[in-house]
């Protein structure tokens, strides 16, 4: 009961002992002086009371420093009896300029801290092996044009451990910025001491003519450092916030040249080359032949190669896919592409030339204006029995055209003509009866495997190459003879439209509105004439 009333007094004493505490000190440090220009330090403020966050105000710090990220952290402690609050801020801090600045003095509640006065020197005042971090930075070139791509560097060294930390882009207008590939993490010894290096690259390219600005990438972090504090098996490493900025780089943008003509294309190196047959080949009409061409440019952005458009003869119709462009980060330059492919198909046999191709460019090392070129290639196209049709199998992933198609489909034909010969000596020599048996032409009609099937089929697939594949197949069954694209269409005005429209929609990547059912109907209709098909396969078979 004694031990009871004891510890129920020393509480009410303690209380008693406690009240509100009133501030009664105000304590402003840095944890460097001097500071070198660039680098960031932190500020440290300790209030003897428990304070809220928002009750210093470090406004007044804006005039002179860069005020980064501001931390709080409360404590009590208990001594004899004696209670004792505290509240600590620590700001990060990046001077504006050298020179010698003051940091003022702070007011809480009417208890003020003492002013600081802070001398800020440039990074050549002292050895840069007493430097713990720092920022280096370069420039593939100070002088450049409009469009041209600017390399730009930057190296963060580090002599501390790292814990987090950001970094930033270089600020600057009237110019495109992106970051290069990833970030390089090496070591390197600066003037005897070992910093961890990390490295970045940035493509620059200048929008308008005039002086760019270029103020130098930052980081923002925060590494570990041996704590001041002692305090036996409480001694430990802290983490300290840090900042650190490269310095400016100002780069002169030249407008573009008067004396250039064309499309305006800057780069180092600029080149034109293409697939092409080593030795001539002789094409038939409606093979389709195959261009592509890739635009290769060094240190320039994908976006500034040109199109390439091929300038071709009437009777050669161009059908180019869409342009694929894409950069690559290969030993500190960037190399662009694009790349072109075109189809070619010829409507007409006969020698055409395909004219040379030029993409001017602009070599800022010479300043002169340059040429990448291709030169004129010659086609020979020739006439065909079947290959005045363009005849392409179906695209499937992974196959290839078979080059032994055309025996066995001329094989086929041949054999169709044989049958229908041997069919039609034999209806001369047999009498007539009073039963009509169903011809070998109309019982053919629902086979599967029939033209006449096949064309249906396709039509309700709606794939433009089994079509055209389809619709040879069964003309050449309906007349008796190999029939291309061209004889086809001959037979009528609106087909030859639609089988153009097919030939489109085969090779453009842009899609064509076919109306099928049109063209089926059409091509069902098309008749000849029984005598005049059978003196064409008495024809085909004896020439002379």
């Amino acid at each position: 009961m004694v031990i009871r009333q004891l510890f129920t007094l020393l509480f009410i004493a303690l209380m008693s002992a406690s009240p509100a505490y009133a501030l009664t000190s105000l304590q402003a440090s840095v944890d460097r002086n001097p500071v070198i220009e660039g680098e960031s330090l932190v500020l440290t403020v300790i209030a003897d009371d428990d304070l809220n966050s928002g009750d210093l105000n470090t406004s007044p710090l804006l005039n002179d420093f860069i005020v980064g990220r501001t931390s709080i952290s409360r404590s009590k402690q208990i001594v004899n009896f004696n209670a004792r609050n505290e509240t600590r801020w620590q700001v990060l801090l990046s001077p504006k300029s050298r020179g010698d600045i003051t940091i003022p003095s702070f007011n809480i509640n009417g208890v003020f801290s003492s002013p600081i006065k802070l001398s800020v020197v440039s990074t050549d005042s002292q050895p840069q092996q007493m430097q713990n971090i720092f920022m280096r930075s370069s420039l593939s070139s100070t002088e450049a044009y409009v469009g041209q791509m600017l390399i730009y560097k930057v190296k963060l060294y580090l002599a501390l451990e790292l814990q987090r930390g950001v970094l930033s882009a270089p600020v600057l207008d009237g110019a495109q910025i992106k970051q290069l590939g990833e970030d390089k993490d090496t070591n390197e010894i600066v003037n005897g001491k070992r910093y961890r290096v990390i490295e970045r690259a940035y493509a620059i390219i200048a929008d308008q003519p005039g002086e760019l600005t270029i103020e130098g990438a930052s980081f923002s972090g925060d590494v570990l450092m041996q704590s001041k504090r002692n305090g036996g098996m409480f001694s430990f490493n802290e983490s300290r916030p840090t900042q650190s900025q490269a310095p400016k780089s100002v780069v002169l943008i030249n407008p573009e040249p008067v004396e250039y003509h064309g499309q305006w294309l800057v780069s180092d190196l600029v080149l034109l080359k293409e697939d092409w047959p080593e030795t001539p080949v002789e094409y038939k009409v409606g093979d389709p032949i195959t261009r592509t061409i890739t635009l290769l440019a060094s240190n320039t952005d994908e976006t500034s190669l040109p199109e390439i458009t091929l300038t071709t003869p009437p009777e050669l119709k161009t059908y180019p896919e869409k342009a694929q462009r894409q950069s690559i980060l290969r030993d500190n330059q960037m190399v662009s592409q694009l790349v072109q492919t075109t189809a070619i198909v010829a409507t007409k046999p006969g020698t055409y030339t395909l004219p040379k191709i030029k993409i001017p460019w602009w070599n800022p090392h010479l300043k002169q204006q340059q040429f990448a070129t291709l030169p004129a290639r010659t086609v020979v196209v020739v006439a065909g029995e079947q290959t005045a049709a363009v005849i392409m199998p179906t695209p499937t992933e992974g196959t290839t055209n078979n080059a032994g198609f055309w025996p066995w489909l001329t094989a086929g034909f041949a054999l169709l003509w044989l049958i229908t010969l041997v069919l039609w000596l034999n209806a001369k020599k047999q009498p007539s009866v009073s039963s009509v048996k169903p011809s070998r032409e109309s019982s053919d009609k629902n086979r599967p495997n029939s033209p006449r099937s096949q064309l249906k089929q396709s039509c309700a697939e709606q794939v433009p190459t089994k079509v055209i594949n389809a619709l040879i197949a069964y003309y050449s069954q309906v007349y008796a003879k190999p029939m291309s694209l061209q004889d086809i269409g001959n037979t009528s005005t609106v087909l030859a439209e639609l089988i153009t429209s097919l030939q489109q929609s085969a090779y453009s990547p842009n899609e064509i509105k076919i109306d099928y059912n049109q063209l089926l109907k059409l091509a069902l209709s098309a008749k000849v004439d029984k005598k005049k098909r059978n003196a064409l396969s008495l024809n085909s078979l004896n020439p002379s």
